[in-house]
């Protein structure tokens, strides 16, 4: 069994590139963009707490997502950038020595990648067909590091140069950015079940486009 790990879901950005708000919401296969990154955490035992931070349209979030076991916290600096919402959602959990964080916006992540990632060792992120992306695995020498980030900036730059561990065979790490891309991810045939005993499995995903 993996060690333990503390789960993170960043979810407070507005989304502006998608342009109709709040992109988290959008459905694919009848379920809002966020609930796929929310189930595939929750459906990990070894990844305990999950906390889902949360800053623009928190309201509307809360109210139209099932967050199960996870815990929603409000980042109120959400407007300053990722290196804000990373920050919120780790001092949420303290004396985590593992913390595995996940973007909002990846529909393709499975409970799979979650647990492969749970067995790599700490300041390590997952790639997909050699490009890194997301979810990452920070240790404690990654969390020090929290303070120096600023701005739009996440846990990549606490990783420059570190381990990756590949997840293409498990899904693609592709994001939602825009309207086009939850049509391209809509429009595929969804893919085989990683595994029957996995709650929850997001649909088939486009290429990725690059590093979360």
């Amino acid at each position: 069994m993996s060690p333990a790990a503390a789960g993170l879901v960043l979810a407070a950005g507005t989304g502006s590139r998608f342009g109709r708000a709040p992109k988290l919401l959008a459905e694919i296969d009848g379920r809002p963009l966020l609930q796929y990154a929310v189930d595939a955490l929750v459906a990990v035992p070894e990844l305990d707490p999950v906390i889902v931070v949360l800053g623009a349209h928190a309201g509307r979030l809360q109210a139209g997502v099932e967050f199960g076991r996870a815990r929603t916290v409000l980042c109120a600096d959400w407007a300053a950038g990722l290196s804000a919402s990373l920050r919120c959602g780790v001092a949420a959990q303290p004396g985590a020595q593992r913390v595995l964080v996940a973007l909002g916006d990846t529909p393709g992540l499975t409970p799979a990648v979650v647990e492969r990632m749970l067995t790599a060792q700490p300041g390590t992120r997952a790639c997909y067909g050699g490009i890194p992306g997301h979810p990452v695995l920070l240790g404690p020498e990654q969390l020090a590091g929290l303070d120096t980030l600023r701005g739009d900036v996440g846990a990549r730059e606490l990783l420059a140069g570190s381990d990756t561990i590949e997840c293409g065979d498990l899904a693609s790490g592709a994001d939602v950015d825009t309207p086009a891309d939850l049509d391209e991810l809509s429009l595929r045939p969804r893919a085989p079940r990683a595994a029957a005993a996995h709650r929850s499995q997001g649909p088939a995903s486009r290429p990725p486009a690059g590093a979360g």
